[in-house]
């Protein structure tokens, strides 16, 4: 099995996807980005912005019910100064996505009042729904669409091609298949991927990944894993320079939850496989794993 690290992506269906946007955006009014509000920069893809320069922008903060309140405002902020029109929402609960519709109307104000001027008053308004695998795509949609179902899975690369979806206030929202980077330069990019699920996990390692994991949340969310895992404060004081200590720290959580094998061993990948599911579904607490920097938009 692979590392983040050693993840190769292929230019090909990057190319594919630039091409048949660069056939539709002609029919695009608007372009509303999803991205994980656990990891704001990491799944936004940068070939995003070349592909569709020009089209006002929407992006939408999903999962923000499992993600740091206080991070998710400052990444609003961010946004918003970068030019986006931004709203935190989550599609399990439906927060927010009320919102949307009167955001993109005013958006999209001063274009539709030009087509007013031209006659075109009940002209439907046609927007481009884009972001990685497993960003939450077809949940928003499902939530907002009164014709046909989005297919949602909680894996990557459930959709399969583009498809419109009809919704309420006379708009008209293409979803498109998630799309990764071609390719990692920044390998931290990679590991928050695979940490939240927008890698498949049956490429990965997942013990290692894991180990990982459990080093970053030591270093930002310490309480959060003492109160989940019942660790002491001197099993989470792992420097993350030690080469060791997640997997210290993994065996730690699966004694802690009697996840025993023959001679009383740790099953460390039954440990990691319910670590990694217990983070993405949220029940260890509300966590962010990126904090805002100069460079990140």
């Amino acid at each position: 099995m692979s590392t983040p690290d050693s993840i190769q992506w292929f230019p090909g269906h990057m190319a594919r996807t630039r091409r048949k946007m660069a056939e539709i955006l002609p029919l695009i009014d608007l372009v509303t980005e999803i991205r994980d509000a656990r990891i704001p920069y990491s799944s936004h893809n940068p070939e995003l912005d070349t592909m569709t320069r020009g089209k006002p922008r929407i992006c939408l903060l999903n999962k923000t019910d499992i993600a740091d309140e206080a991070a998710t405002r400052q990444w609003l902020t961010r946004l918003e100064e970068g030019g986006a029109a931004a709203l935190p929402i989550d599609c399990r609960t439906g927060r927010g996505v009320g919102a949307y519709v009167p955001l993109v109307r005013q958006v999209l104000a001063p274009q539709m009042e030009r087509w007013k001027a031209k006659g075109m008053v009940s002209r439907p308004l046609h927007i481009l729904v884009a972001g990685i695998p497993n960003s939450g795509k077809s949940s928003f949609i499902n939530r907002l669409s009164k014709g046909g179902k989005a297919r949602v899975e909680d894996r990557p690369g459930v959709t399969r091609g583009n498809q419109w979806f009809s919704v309420e206030g006379g708009l008209l929202l293409l979803d498109t298949p998630g799309v990764l980077w071609p390719k990692f330069e920044d390998q931290t990019v990679a590991r928050h991927l695979a940490y939240t699920g927008a890698i498949r996990d049956q490429i990965l390692d997942c013990e290692e990944l894991a180990c990982g994991l459990l080093l970053l949340l030591a270093r930002d969310y310490a309480p959060l894993l003492q109160k989940r895992y019942r660790l002491s404060a001197e099993e989470l004081a792992v420097p993350e320079a030690d080469p060791f200590g997640g997997w210290e720290l993994l065996q730690a959580v699966g004694r802690r939850r009697g996840m025993l094998i023959s001679g009383g061993e740790v099953d460390t990948e039954r440990a990691a496989v319910m670590l990694l599911d217990e983070f993405r579904g949220g029940k260890l607490g509300r966590i962010t794993l990126e904090r805002l920097s100069p460079e990140r938009t």
